[in-house]
């Protein structure tokens, strides 16, 4: 395994973390079990979760994905000093009231939140602690175009991060991160705790993946030159870029197949692209989970790269894309690709 500086911070993470958000949904709670065993033999030590998993959200299963893990750290008599944990709390949305009817990132809801996620965790502190989305109406979770502007929302920043500090002075928490943000809302992040003299955000969980390579506009700079942390989530674009659907190995439960609305890498260029960048990683000898997952793990803005899996054999095929180096002429064929169909998925 490799292992990466998380940020400014202390901390060294493992290049591939594993995430969790299918757990309670497409696993099991024995299967998470086994998932986190095996990760942890071949040198992972950074696991991300959210209060709001599994996906797809519903009232039925929220908070099981945490559950999970709480009973493994519980059973396991794990040292947790061994372990990063990550997780997230719920940012305002309106089919999300069975969490709280005050999402949002209040004083009170955060110290609501926290509560929980350390309960369901069974963990006297989060090593990472992340807000899910922005509270503001903008740009993410694909949606493109800028054609009005949120007027009625109101700065939250300052309450925010306050909130964020007395979480860090209590022990509650070690570092703080965001998530689906944008570089403006980096910024005003940055501005805010500047000004308190409280400690700066240290990640980013964004999406980034050869679908979607938007980050690497506005943000990669932000991450280089403020020593953010970038973890990049969906790498495999909902199983699209492991190639199954394209050679028609999938199965009802794959997640583009089971969960219809979930549409962000299932469009027609998508697909096209894909399938591209299978015949690239064939003329290679390489599979195309391995092709697409190495490609993230190659870029010098990426500290870690978050994995998801629903079965061992894909768990075992990601993890293993850490050993896989692209040489320059697959990544300039890559690029190729990239230019001719630009981010179809953002």
């Amino acid at each position: 395994m490799i292992y990466t500086q998380l940020g400014t911070s202390d901390l060294n993470v493992s290049k591939i973390c594993l995430g969790s958000m299918n757990w309670g949904e497409q696993n099991s709670e024995s299967e998470a079990h086994e998932q986190l065993d095996y990760a942890m033999t071949q040198g992972i030590n950074f696991i991300d979760t959210a209060e709001m998993y599994p996906i797809p959200r519903k009232n039925e299963t929220q908070g099981l994905t945490e559950k999970y893990i709480g009973s493994w750290l519980s059973k396991n008599n794990i040292n947790r000093s061994e372990l990063v944990i990550a997780t997230k709390v719920t940012g305002p949305a309106e089919d999300l009231h069975y969490i709280s009817n005050k999402l949002g990132y209040s004083r009170e809801r955060i110290f609501d939140a926290i509560n929980k996620n350390l309960d369901r965790l069974q963990t006297d502190y989060i090593d990472l602690y992340q807000f899910h989305w922005p509270e503001r109406k903008t740009n993410f979770f694909g949606k493109l175009g800028y054609v009005e502007h949120d007027n009625e929302w109101q700065d939250n920043f300052e309450e925010a991060i306050s909130t964020i500090n007395e979480l860090i002075i209590s022990g509650k928490i070690k570092h703080w991160g965001l998530s689906n943000e944008t570089p403006w809302g980096v910024m005003r992040a940055f501005q805010v705790c500047d000004k308190l003299n409280i400690p700066r955000p240290l990640t980013i969980q964004n999406p980034y993946n050869l679908l979607n390579r938007t980050f690497e506009i506005g943000l990669s700079e932000i991450c280089y030159r403020e020593r953010l942390a970038m973890l990049a989530y969906s790498p495999l674009g909902f199983g699209l870029l492991s190639g199954k659907f394209h050679k028609g190995t999938d199965t009802p439960n794959d997640r583009i197949n089971k969960f219809k609305r979930l549409a962000r890498y299932n469009g027609e260029l998508s697909w096209k692209a894909t399938e591209t960048y299978i015949k690239i990683a064939e003329e290679n000898n390489l599979s195309p989970a391995q092709i697409a997952l190495a490609f993230v793990n190659s870029r010098g803005f990426v500290t870690s790269n978050i994995i998801g899996a629903t079965s061992m054999h894909q768990l075992k095929e990601d993890i293993d894309s850490i050993n896989v180096s692209l040489d320059k002429s697959v990544l300039s064929k890559i690029d190729n690709v990239h230019m001719e169909i630009q981010n179809p998925a953002p």
